[in-house]
């Protein structure tokens, strides 16, 4: 799995230099292990893709490919914030995704069906960044996800990522 991912991770890293500018590569720290690319619209949207890994440290984790449309504010000078809708599919592993019939969940209320661990989601991203004077962008947000399909596990059935913060560091073209 490390080789696929850092084969991707290279492929769209490369992928991302050679297009015309303005663009940005980087990566994000949170819940996961994610990488990014950002393609600029206008001045003020901006597309993030975002591909990653983790948690690595649990006993449960993703594959997740995401995508937000965002609107970019400036506050004052090299601070800005942003804002915008999110989506994502992604694809579990580990215990926490594993029920069998002799599972103590097995008769519970909450499990409503067989072990799925592809899910999809949507919900928003909200955050800050700075823009400093050399090519780089330091950005901390938050990125709340409900599964619109998912896994059955009744502790992390609806809400994915409620608690997912990140702090990211980009590389900007110009």
């Amino acid at each position: 799995m490390k080789k696929i991912f850092t084969t991707l991770v290279l492929v769209a890293a490369f992928a991302a230099v050679g297009f015309a500018q303005p663009r940005a590569i980087g990566g994000r720290l949170g819940v996961s292990e994610e990488f990014s690319y950002q393609h600029s619209i206008t001045d003020m949207m901006y597309v993030d893709l975002t591909a990653g890994v983790g948690p690595l440290w649990s006993t449960w984790g993703a594959v997740d490919v995401n995508a937000s449309f965002d609107w970019s504010f400036n506050i004052k000078g090299i601070w800005n914030w942003f804002v915008g809708p999110t989506a994502g599919v992604g694809f579990g592993y580990g215990t926490a995704y594993r029920y069998y019939s002799n599972s103590p969940y097995y008769n519970s209320p909450y499990y409503d069906g067989p072990y799925m661990p592809f899910r999809l989601n949507v919900g928003g991203q909200i955050g800050f960044e700075w823009q400093f004077n050399i090519p780089l962008n330091l950005t901390v947000d938050w990125r709340p996800t409900v599964n619109v399909m998912s896994f059955t596990n009744p502790y992390y059935k609806h809400w994915t990522g409620l608690y997912n913060f990140g702090v990211g560091l980009r590389y900007r073209f110009h």
